[in-house]
């Protein structure tokens, strides 16, 4: 069985040590009194329901699934789910960063991203009941009427209710502008919105007693393609103003998808039959309310892989320092056993690495996201809030594609660990895998999001941001430059910097000619840059931590840390090489291959 145990020491490193959190809220009115005390009091809390609560649950959820009632269309979670839902309703713990004039806690986005990196380490698959419901209330608080806001805010801010995005449907998954569901106007200013919609991760469940559905529909008259989707709030059950419930809507659980993983959420096929909604937002504009939702979810899912990376790690070296097989090559290690701890062998200890440098990269982009979305939404200057959405805009592509690229590198490798073992179920490995691997499909494949970051937020402004980012990097080796300790950790940040803008400029007059050089360097560019930005808080990291031993200090963590950044740099940041030489090879070797495809 495996354990879990929250990493709360390295998130404060983050936070009170690197980044240095509280400093920028403190120039925020409501967080000015959030001090790291308050934090780390409301993670270890966290830590402990993630840990104690929904963990325990992880693999009987896996193994039981959800059941579908085909006559009354209900679903039921797991054994436990609901009961675990209870007790994180009971606990604040929905309200924690939203909006106190709907009964939220009004706490930094920030605290919001650690706590749920801890449960999606404990149970993706209930975590993702009550962290689709943050998706529909950013897109409500963003685009709602005042009637929407006072009816469904606050119940979504309390867990009472729960929310869903509904936008796939059977012929259309990323290509929106072909969706098929229709929302016929009616008298009372209301829609009655027929359609077929699939991959609805907690369209239907036990948990709440009602489930917010944001929909995606066409009105008879919208324009083709998505200059005409609109977007549309259809409760399960009807609502009076004062939140009572009402009859059943319209709207229902067909059928449950059969999935490689997350066996505990269900993913449902939700049918639409005149079900009654109103529009949120403006007519035929439904994807820029939509975004809202979808961007918080793309930036969830990368902390998805984040958790799962995170355990997987955990368990796979703990399973290493106690598996003997065969002896060092340099030597016997372990005198006193037949064999050496297999932690011992050069491979093994690549794979824990990859593992821990991913995490903990990840750890620390994510962080500084969730700093980006409070200083966005909260901070007091105008032109902070707009570079750091610029900012947030430019690493979301990342933070999805990036870390749920290495959370399936990691999870393998940790599953590799174990052996034979890690096939099998009751170690819980093959179970992180086959959960991963849906955090790099949906929300936006990963080839998505590479065409996103080099199409839209790269040349779309001619590098705008991206260059801003340098200027962050520049000045990091500007600070660092002459030091020969942070020699191994800037170098290769600085010369990867002039790489990229180089390599930016290439792709930029070659995708004036043909496009199609875009789409073949997309994914290989978004890991590169990738890589660069880990390097940047990875010398980050190390620097903070190289300051702290030639101060004298002797804990471990600082040369644990120092010693994974050097890992990071000397074995994984080297792929930018070969991924840059294969952008260079160019679209031809794709596209010229007709009778190799025919």
């Amino acid at each position: 069985m495996p354990t879990y145990t929250p990493p709360l020491r390295d998130m404060q490193f983050v936070m009170h040590e690197v980044l240095k959190v509280t400093d920028d809220l403190k120039l925020m009115p409501q967080h000015v009194d959030t001090d790291a005390d308050t934090i780390s009091a409301i993670l270890e809390e966290g830590g402990k329901f993630a840990s104690e609560v929904a963990f325990p649950l992880n693999i009987s959820g896996d193994a039981e699934g959800c059941t579908l009632d085909k006559t009354t269309h209900e679903v039921t979670a797991p054994k436990g789910f609901k009961e675990a839902y209870a007790q994180y309703v009971q606990g604040g713990w929905a309200a924690l960063s939203c909006d106190p004039a709907y009964g939220g806690q009004g706490l930094p986005f920030v605290v919001n991203q650690c706590f749920y990196e801890m449960l999606n380490s404990a149970n993706q698959a209930w975590t993702m009941y009550p962290g689709l419901s943050h998706g529909a209330y950013e897109a409500l608080h963003a685009h709602g009427t005042d009637a929407q806001k006072a009816l469904y805010l606050p119940k979504l801010t309390s867990g009472e209710w729960t929310g869903s995005m509904c936008l796939t449907e059977p012929h259309c998954g990323t290509d929106l502008g072909l969706l098929r569901t229709k929302a016929e106007p009616l008298a009372d200013g209301s829609y009655a919105i027929t359609g077929n919609k699939i991959f609805i991760s907690a369209g239907e469940h036990d948990l709440a007693a009602n489930i917010v559905h944001l929909v995606l529909a066409r009105l008879p008259d919208a324009p083709v393609g998505s200059k005409g989707i609109s977007l549309f709030a259809v409760p399960k059950f009807h609502a009076a103003a004062d939140g009572t419930l009402g009859k059943r809507n319209g709207i229902y659980c067909g059928g449950i998808e059969h999935k490689m993983g997350i066996h505990g959420n269900s993913t449902c096929q939700m049918v639409l039959e005149g079900a009654i909604g109103t529009l949120v937002g403006q007519l035929n504009k439904g994807l820029a309310a939509m975004f809202v939702m979808m961007n918080a979810a793309r930036l969830g899912v990368g902390n998805q892989s984040l958790g799962l990376t995170e355990v997987a790690y955990q368990n796979a070296l703990a399973y290493a320092k106690d598996r003997i097989q065969m002896r060092s090559l340099s030597g016997t290690k372990a005198k006193d056993k037949p064999a050496d701890p297999i932690i011992v062998h050069p491979d093994v200890r690549k794979m824990l690495l990859t593992a821990k440098a991913y995490a903990e990269g990840g750890r620390a982009l994510g962080i500084f996201c969730g700093v980006l979305l409070d200083k966005e939404h909260s901070h007091p200057d105008e032109k902070v809030r707009t570079d750091a959405g610029e900012m947030l805009a430019l690493l979301t592509p990342i933070v999805k594609a990036f870390i749920t690229d290495n959370g399936h590198i990691a999870t393998n490798a940790c599953m590799q660990v174990f052996g034979g073992h890690g096939f099998i179920k009751e170690w819980g490995m093959e179970q992180y895998v086959r959960d991963n691997r849906i955090n790099m499909i949906y929300e936006g494949t990963n080839t998505i999001q590479s065409l996103d970051l080099l199409g839209r937020k790269v040349l779309g402004n001619n590098g705008a941001t991206l260059k801003k980012f340098g200027r962050m990097v520049a000045a990091l080796v500007e600070e660092e430059g002459v030091n020969e300790k942070m020699g191994e950790f800037i170098t290769p940040i600085a010369i990867l910097g002039d790489q990229v803008t180089k390599l930016t400029t290439e792709l930029g007059f070659k995708g004036f000619q043909n496009a199609d050089e875009v789409g073949a360097a997309a994914v290989d560019y978004l890991r590169v840059v990738g890589h660069l930005v880990f390097g940047y808080f990875w010398a980050r990291m190390a620097q903070v931590a190289l300051r702290e031993i030639a101060a004298g200090n002797t804990d471990a963590f600082y040369l644990a840390k120092v010693q994974t950044a050097r890992f990071y740099f000397a074995k994984l940041f080297p792929e930018t090489a070969t991924l840059m030489r294969t952008i260079r090879t160019g679209s031809k070797a794709l596209m010229d291959t007709d009778a190799a495809l025919a």
